[in-house]
């Protein structure tokens, strides 16, 4: 097997991030975003959804329960009118469908590597067991 420095590795890494970026569901997600930011009636809600949460901050710091209570309760109206926005539920199906696809990349990459070290010492891949376990019982 090749040897690799730590920088050839994280080029190979930039590489992969690149294709990455070019996937249709990462492209996809980038032209919903930008039509999320040109929305004024979507961006207008989010910074009232702001400000008000920085106002529930200050209310369950100074111990305001009731206060506090209606302006989450205010919250809670918003984020469901933006939530019944078409775009914003496909924006967060996207988000939903890249997170999948980088969970999937991360435990493939973790999963080879430990299924690499496993061979690599002589090991069982299919016992989990690394070929060291074999030669602490000589």
């Amino acid at each position: 097997m090749a040897k690799y420095t730590k920088k050839e590795v994280l080029e190979e890494a930039h590489d992969l991030a690149m294709k990455m970026a070019s996937m249709e569901e990462i492209e996809r997600f980038k032209q919903l975003e930008a039509k999320l930011n040109e929305s004024t009636k979507i961006q207008s809600t989010i910074k009232k959804i702001k400000a008000l949460q920085k106002q529930a901050v200050n209310f369950q710091a100074y111990g305001k329960e009731e206060a506090l209570k209606k302006v989450e309760k205010e919250i809670d109206r918003l984020q469901a009118e933006i939530d019944e926005i078409p775009i914003v539920q496909e924006f967060k199906d996207t988000q939903v469908v890249i997170n999948d696809i980088l969970q999937l990349v991360t435990n493939t990459i973790a999963r080879e590597i430990t299924n690499e070290v496993i061979r690599s010492t002589g090991g069982d891949v299919l016992a989990g067991t690394t070929g060291s376990s074999k030669n602490e019982h000589c």
